[in-house]
């Protein structure tokens, strides 16, 4: 694919760990082929090693989870600077605000926007007024969107029900996984849970209560009971409601808390099988995919942005929503495993992300887009082009 000339590429993102955990391969092959990439974000100690790659940093302050109609309109004043400064041939959107006022700008100046719905959100998801106004605001911006993608068929199937940016759909694996920095590594040695070396479970998550952290926590009281020669971990940034709990849990040694951890794959390696109880309203989860990828099984819920990752009882077990005592059997069945058969069944599960969500898939489908819409930007005049940003900065 030849790239038809100088161009800036500007990507929208409400926090640094969007796009440097999940889109790092797409910022690199932007910068390999020439783009100028632009990244609006609020800053995170992820944000030096993008600017250390070539990207331009643009910090941003977005509240992820409120819905302030003043602070959400200097998001979008801030988005309109940015496009009338950097004059992008594109712009790419990931998750809510991000995606509904970048499409906004893009829309005004004439922009090709491409957006990536990551998941609809509890406000989305549950029948309220959050959500009718979300959706409005959703039909309002992505009248003019080249490209809308998906990383589930239940988010693609709530944008038509709502008729939303109709026919711009394309479904892509989730964010896909690196298959070469998450590679397949041998699993510890292990007991059956009553003796020998402990078989090790992990949580690596958002602490809240959407991602399943009240269940995970009462089945590692329950198992513990029963196979004291197990761990069960806990990895990620915590919500303030659950530091109390985590703290008496981790004295009393039914699971171990690590806070924030850095190196994921690394974290994998050291343990058994991965834990995602989770009834958040999940694009397509990542850890899930990049646990596959190191070869370890997982056990999750069977919901959209989880079921696409896992065949039960192939490469993992699949439990319901919110059901402690179906999540302690799933736990239970993973224990009386030889560590032949866990080894198996890890092994599947990184089978499973080779051929269905290796991240090139979806470098290759944003370059295609991102393709067309430098095409489109060269057949616009230079005048014609000018004209629209002159308008944008008076407006």
């Amino acid at each position: 694919m030849k790239k038809l000339g100088h161009s800036a590429i500007l990507i929208l993102v409400n926090h640094d760990v969007v796009i440097y955990n999940f889109r790092l391969e797409l910022v690199e092959r932007l910068l390999a082929d020439g783009y100028e990439v632009h990244i609006s974000s609020p800053y995170g100690e992820r944000i030096d090693e993008l600017i250390a790659l070539g990207a331009v940093y643009h910090e941003i302050t977005i509240d992820r989870h409120g819905m302030n109609p003043v602070k959400d309109f200097f998001i979008l004043m801030e988005y309109k600077k940015l496009c009338f400064s950097i004059r992008p041939i594109a712009v790419l959107g990931y998750t809510i605000k991000p995606n509904i006022y970048g499409a906004m700008v893009a829309k005004w100046v004439g922009v090709p926007f491409i957006a990536n719905i990551t998941g609809l959100g509890t406000a989305v998801e549950n029948d309220t007024w959050k959500q009718k106004i979300t959706v409005l605001l959703y039909k309002i911006a992505f009248t003019k969107v080249q490209r809308v993608f998906f990383q589930n068929k239940e988010n693609r199937e709530f944008f038509r029900r709502n008729r939303i940016a109709l026919d711009k759909y394309k479904l892509l694996p989730g964010s896909g996984v690196n298959l070469d920095r998450y590679p397949v590594s041998p699993l510890p040695e292990c007991g059956d849970g009553k003796t020998g070396s402990p078989v090790k479970f992990a949580f690596i998550s958002r602490i809240m209560k959407e991602k399943g952290i009240e269940q995970y926590l009462s089945a590692a009281e329950l198992v513990k009971k029963k196979y004291p020669a197990t761990e069960f971990h806990v990895c990620g940034y915590c919500e303030t409601e659950y530091h109390g709990r985590l703290e008496e849990m981790n004295k009393t040694g039914i699971v171990k808390y690590h806070g924030m951890i850095h190196d994921v794959s690394n974290f994998i390696s050291s343990i058994h099988c991965v834990v995602h109880p989770t009834y958040y309203p999940e694009g397509l989860s990542n850890i899930l995919l990049e646990s596959c990828s190191s070869g370890r099984a997982i056990i999750t819920t069977e919901r959209s942005g989880c079921r696409e990752v896992i065949i039960d009882k192939v490469n993992g077990y699949m439990v319901p929503e919110k059901n402690v005592k179906e999540l302690v059997l799933a736990i239970e069945r993973y224990i009386k495993l030889s560590k032949k058969e866990k080894t198996a069944m890890g092994l599947e599960g990184r089978k499973f992300v080779e051929r269905n969500f290796n991240r090139q898939i979806v470098v290759d489908n944003y370059m295609e887009e991102i393709y067309i819409a430098e095409k489109a930007c060269k057949m616009c005049s230079r005048k014609a082009m000018s004209r629209k940003y002159v308008k944008l900065k008076n407006s």
